[in-house]
């Protein structure tokens, strides 16, 4: 993988960890960090080496502060929108088909808080801030902020944070179920890659099918979802890792999945 400007890569066996490295600018989102990130995901998806996906933001001062908003002021209505409605980095992470946890460390905001909640977990340190402060500036969330904030703590707490532009503390964001799990700073890199590296023993193929089916959950009809949910389970019927899940369990045994 070649070198990036805004992005590092770094592979720690099946697990890739991207770190947002604009530490100066605390890692606020320019364009040119949703064309990397869209350019690196679309080649981390086709890498069978690679199962989970962490991403973090360089420093120690802000996962993603927000947007670069210096981009904002000369743009028109129309080129902005054109922004929004392409391949996004947001849009990409949302559907991207391997589990993504956004390891979060200091500021967390707009975009930033965003691009978490396009991830599908998300670890905190206990200092970590969260927020989505767009109504400052007099415009609203354009990165899916008022969509999956909604649907991740409801919708009187999303209104809150939208209206007031307020930050929470780490502790309310997990209350609020914003965040899967809180750690000191000293301890969240290495809980992180825990945890990713339990996800990433597991069958790819079934980690897929299952985050298809948790996201299509929260955008249909209960009966909509059973039946996508047993069209996923019994596409798993078809692969080798099945076989190999049943007869570790009857061996008594760890599996070892191939993604096959």
């Amino acid at each position: 993988m070649k070198n990036y400007e805004t992005i590092l890569v770094e592979k720690r066996e099946s697990v890739a960890v991207l770190t947002i490295n604009r530490p100066d600018k605390l890692n606020a989102l320019k364009s040119k960090v949703h064309m990397e990130g869209v350019e690196i995901l679309d080649e981390l998806k086709t890498d069978s080496d690679v199962r989970v996906v962490v991403i973090r933001g360089a420093g120690e001062k802000a996962f993603i502060a927000g947007a670069d908003i210096s981009e904002f002021a000369d743009k028109t209505p129309v080129e902005q929108r054109d922004v929004m409605n392409s391949r996004s980095l947001f849009t990409v992470l949302d559907t991207f088909p391997k589990p993504v946890i956004a390891m979060i460390n200091g500021f967390c905001l707009g975009g930033g808080n965003e691009l978490a909640m396009a991830c599908d977990l998300r670890i905190a340190s206990d200092g970590s801030r969260f927020g989505q402060p767009e109504i400052n500036l007099g415009i609203i969330c354009g990165g899916g902020g008022t969509q999956r904030l909604t649907r991740l703590i409801g919708e009187s707490k999303a209104m809150e944070i939208i209206l007031t532009g307020d930050m929470i503390d780490a502790q309310t964001a997990f209350n609020y179920g914003l965040v899967n799990y809180i750690f000191s700073a000293e301890e969240l890199e290495a809980k992180t890659m825990e945890l990713a590296g339990k996800i990433a023993e597991k069958s790819p193929i079934a980690l897929q099918m299952s985050k298809e089916a948790v996201k299509f959950a929260s955008r249909s009809n209960l009966d909509e979802g059973l039946r996508r949910e047993i069209d996923l389970f019994a596409i798993c019927f078809s692969t080798e890792d099945k076989k190999e899940g049943v007869s570790a369990f009857l061996e008594k045994r760890k599996p070892i999945f191939k993604g096959k």
